[in-house]
């Protein structure tokens, strides 16, 4: 909840200091919606819920979009998004290929290599996310038409493992297809739902959007056999992502004389 709060905070400062620098460099000089393309890069943090909260902890989203703006504001377009993060919570991971011995600090996980050595070898979460989307610009100012609260909707394909990140190839027990027996490989369809507010300035500086986030993900384990568990992993899974997400926009709006500009 304080997370939320802080980022509407922030929506409200950065929607304050935006109107000021349109006041700052003049009027504005659209009245009229503006259509055209919009390049998209976004960045978010999520906490995990579901079955996804099972196994992962927080994690980040970020990738690109490219989206098309209609004169009555309606939104059509892809995006892609890399998951990122480090917090692995699968006790059972590699149970079966550790020793006596072993420790285990925050993502890393020791093993003897093939030297005799004693090495970390650090897991993290790896994923992505690729889908189309559709939504719409609620507008709240005439003289600002291409501003307001922004509703889209994302469905598509989703895949997430464990990265067992050893460098070196040193321990034998994680080399080729053995990783596969241990990575948790998981995929399938998503559906994503972004609220927030969605901001472009009139002085060519400033486009953003910022908001609230929330992927639901029916996904299913794609393993034939974990080696820890002894088991195959074709469980059906309910993976939740929700959080806070923010972009920033270059758009190639069209003038009247139809020719694309960068603004």
């Amino acid at each position: 909840m304080r997370l939320f709060i802080l980022a509407f905070i922030a929506l409200l400062v950065t929607v304050f200091n935006a109107r000021a620098q349109d006041d700052l460099f003049g009027p504005s000089e659209h009245k009229d919606a503006r259509h055209g393309f919009v390049l998209n890069g976004n960045g978010g943090f999520d906490l995990a819920g579901g079955d996804m909260a099972k196994r992962f902890g927080n994690s980040f989203r970020v990738g690109p979009a490219l989206m098309y703006k209609t004169a009555s504001n309606w939104l059509f377009g892809a995006k892609f998004d890399f998951i990122i993060g480090r917090n692995v919570k699968e006790d059972s991971l590699m149970f079966n290929i550790r020793d006596k011995y072993q420790t285990y600090s925050q993502n890393l996980f020791e093993f003897i290599n093939i030297d005799g050595q004693r090495i970390g070898v650090p897991v993290y979460e790896r994923g992505y996310a690729v889908g189309l989307a559709a939504g719409k610009i609620f507008s709240h100012s005439k003289s600002h038409p291409d501003n307001g609260i922004m509703v889209l909707t994302t469905a598509g394909f989703m895949q997430h493992r464990i990265n067992i990140f050893d460098k070196d190839k040193t321990v034998m027990q994680l080399r080729g297809d053995y990783l596969k027996g241990y990575d948790r490989l998981s995929n399938g369809l998503f559906l994503e739902q972004f609220i927030g507010y969605i901001y472009f300035s009139n002085n060519k500086l400033i486009n953003f959007n910022i908001g609230l986030d929330i992927m639901a993900g029916f996904t299913q384990g794609r393993r034939d056999y974990l080696y820890d568990v002894m088991r195959p992993d074709h469980a059906k899974r309910l993976d939740l992502l929700y959080g806070v997400r923010a972009g920033w926009f270059i758009p190639m709006f069209k003038r009247h004389s139809e020719d694309l500009m960068f603004e």
